[in-house]
This record gives C-alpha cells, structure tokens and sequence, in this order.
C-alpha cells in the first residue's frame, strides 16, 4: 500500500493570498496544495474570484520548497494537448519537480459554452482525453514527439527542456465514471475518485450526487478500476487511489455548525455524513476513526482535502496529521 498523505484544495483570490496558503500548506506538512481548473467558480457565482489554475500553481510553486503542485484537475479541452505538455512540463521546471498532472474529461458545459469551446458528448470527451495523455507522454518522454489519432495529430512535437522528473511527472486522473475507469488502467498513477458530475455540478453542490455516491458505491468502482487492470495485465496496485472530500472538525463533538454542514451536503443525518466518503466530519479522534476505517476498506492513501475553515485546517494539521504521517 502506498503512503498515506493529504492535501489541501484552495481557492485564492489573488497572487498574494495564494502565496500564502501555499506556504501555510507546506509548514502545516501538507504533501500537496490543489486549485481547480475553470474559467468562473462552480463554487460562487459568475463573479466570485478564480484563477488560472496552472499560473496560480506555479505561483504557488515559486513561493515554496516542497509541497507538491496538484490540479484538480485540468479540463484537456481547455488548451491543445501540445500546449497543456509545453505549460506542464514548465510548470514542472519551475516547482523544481513537485507537479502532478491532474486531469479529467471537462463537465461544466455552461462554461464550455460562455467561453466557445464545443463541448461534445461525454464519450467523445474521454477519447480525446485519452488522446491527450498519449500527446503529452510522447512530449514529455520522446526525442522526436509524434502522435496521430482520431482527434489530435502532432509530428516532430520538440519539447525541450523536458520535466525535471522523470521520465515524466505522474498523471493523476479524477472522476469515477466506466469509461474513466478504463483509460485510468491504461494510464494513471493516481486515481482520484469522486462522483459523477454529470448533470453540471460538482458534488459539494450536488447533493443527490453526494448522498448517492456512499462507501458501497466507492468501493464498486474501486473494484471495476481493478478489473480494469488485470483484463490489460497491469498491476492494481500501480495506481494511487485518491479521494477528495469535505472536511469539518470541532472539538466539541456536539457542535451544531457540523450537523449544519452535513444538511447543507444533502444528508438525512450527521452519521450518514460522517460515513460517506466526500465527508470529514467530527472531532480530531472521530476524524482519525473515519479515515483508517477508510484506508482499511478502500485503499484510498491520498486524501485531497476542501476545508471548511483555516481553523479546521490547522486542527487537522495538529491533530490528526501526525496519526498518519511520519
């Protein structure tokens, strides 16, 4: 099994704060800081701040020594699969080898849309993610570049200077749909399993998602990745399993802004939330309880995590942290 280590999402509103909450990531132990991938928020309205995720990383970047930089994730279809490896492998350089290219399929089709980008059916968007991963292997590993597929062709793709990882930074996949599945067996180093977002929300918005998407559910997909792997005589156990969920914590187990969270989530009750796997909530010892029941069923060492406050964010760090991380 891999190590177990956490990271923390975040949403800056500027250069300067996103500075700062890298590097409160990084002194907190922190393995990874993670921003978004969209033109306008999922999380506010049309006018709530965002940030170019891949700018805002390296930015982050610059500014720490060694907390690694991890989307969640990159819409492919927002930038060619020639340009993404050109930005990636730069991104890489600049962080002196702590990226991690987190990638997905696209999902919000009004943004799609406001921005003119076509946002074709979903099966349509996993094949040209899959041709994605292939263009950006073959720039990140190849002397000579080339790749020719049904939607992206490129020949003599020179991509110097290469990543300071190698051979390549590592792929991380997020979503948890079949066809997801089936390309993360061919490709991914880390699987970050979320639920579907198909109907245009992300699950913090989605409550019938969120509800529906319970540990039975996780652990189905979890088994289907793994089918995934010995039909194509690749090793599961390859692949990172991730997860990213919401996190609440209080010293006091009564506390009525955690019972709050959980309604606003979408769950009948407080127990059902604090036993899905989006959700983090209770105290530092009922969090610690929750996430080695987790690893135990699972699998899942790589914890991404939306904090509800700087405050549950510090708790975590001093509290639950040093339970799982040399």
């Amino acid at each position: 099994m891999h190590d177990v280590k956490f990271g923390v999402f975040v949403l800056p509103a500027d250069m300067v704060e996103a500075q700062a909450l890298a590097k409160r990531a990084e002194a907190q132990g922190f393995y990874s800081v993670s921003h978004n991938d969209h033109f306008y928020s999922p999380l506010g309205t049309a006018e709530f701040h965002q940030l170019e995720c891949l700018t805002v990383l390296t930015v982050m970047g610059m500014a720490t020594e060694k907390v690694k930089l991890v989307p969640a994730v990159i819409a492919a279809s927002f930038r060619t699969p020639p340009l993404l490896a050109k930005i990636t492998t730069s991104v890489d350089l600049a962080t002196n080898g702590r990226f991690i290219c987190g990638l997905g399929a696209g999902w919000q089709g009004t943004e799609y849309e406001a921005h003119g980008y076509p946002f074709p059916p979903l099966k349509q968007r996993l094949e040209e993610l899959e041709e994605t991963i292939q263009v950006l292997k073959a720039m990140w590993t190849e002397d000579e570049p080339a790749f020719s597929g049904k939607y992206f062709k490129v020949h003599h793709a020179y991509n110097n200077p290469r990543s300071i990882q190698k051979p390549r930074p590592p792929i991380m996949l997020g979503g948890s749909g079949t066809g997801l599945l089936k390309i993360a067996a061919r490709h991914a180093d880390i699987l970050n399993i979320i639920p579907p977002t198909g109907n245009g929300k992300d699950f913090i918005n989605d409550p019938i998602a969120t509800v529906k998407f319970d540990q039975k559910t996780l652990i189905s997909r979890i088994a289907q990745l793994h089918q995934n792997c010995n039909e194509i005589g690749r090793d599961p156990a390859e692949i990172e399993l991730g997860g990213l969920s919401f996190i609440a914590m209080s010293q006091d187990k009564n506390d009525p802004r955690l019972r709050d969270i959980a309604t606003k989530l979408g769950f009948p009750d407080y127990e059902s939330a604090q036993r899905a796997p989006v959700a983090l909530l209770g105290t530092p010892d009922e969090i610690k309880k929750q996430l080695r029941e987790r690893i135990d069923a699972t699998g899942i060492t790589y914890f991404i995590l939306a904090t509800s406050s700087p405050e549950t964010q510090e708790l975590f760090a001093k509290e639950v942290m040093p339970a799982f991380c040399a």
